[in-house]
């Protein structure tokens, strides 16, 4: 079984440390899995507290962290493919759509929420969208992947 991180001892990638690290792309995709998987159960809690007229509660904010954790990492890591120069094999609209949830996640941190069941109707509208996204972009990203265009 081949190793999905590979540390280059004398590479032409850089004189960084980080720039000797090479990941594989089964990484990206493995967190992808996460990330749908945190997208889902985010946006489930947030439209059954919503539909029950209720504010952001503790698994609301845990899920929502979990979800902007794994985003980030995702994201961290495509940079590092890129790096890698392993962008050729992805379309524009997969970054787009991989970044678009942390981007509405942080959009919806800038406003201050007087009322706690319409923060959390807009954070469940916003969720689904970037549900939507990140489903998109993994799929996206697989179908690019796979044919290896």
């Amino acid at each position: 079984m081949q190793s999905l991180l590979l540390l280059a001892t004398d590479s032409p990638l850089g004189d960084g440390a980080i720039d000797n690290y090479v990941i594989d792309s089964s990484v990206h995709v493995t967190t992808g899995v996460l990330v749908l998987v945190a997208m889902v159960a985010t946006t489930i809690q947030l439209w059954r507290l919503a539909l029950a007229g209720k504010g952001v509660d503790r698994l609301a904010r845990v899920l929502l962290a979990a979800a902007q954790i794994t985003l980030a990492v995702q994201a961290l890591l495509g940079i590092k493919l890129l790096d890698q120069g392993q962008g050729v094999v992805q379309l524009y609209i997969h970054y787009l759509g991989g970044l678009a949830p942390l981007g509405l996640f942080i959009a919806a941190g800038w406003f201050a929420w007087r009322d706690r069941v319409r923060h959390t109707r807009v954070l469940a509208v916003l969720a689904t969208i970037g549900l939507v996204s990140a489903v998109m972009a993994f799929t996206i990203g697989q179908e690019y992947a796979n044919r290896g265009v």
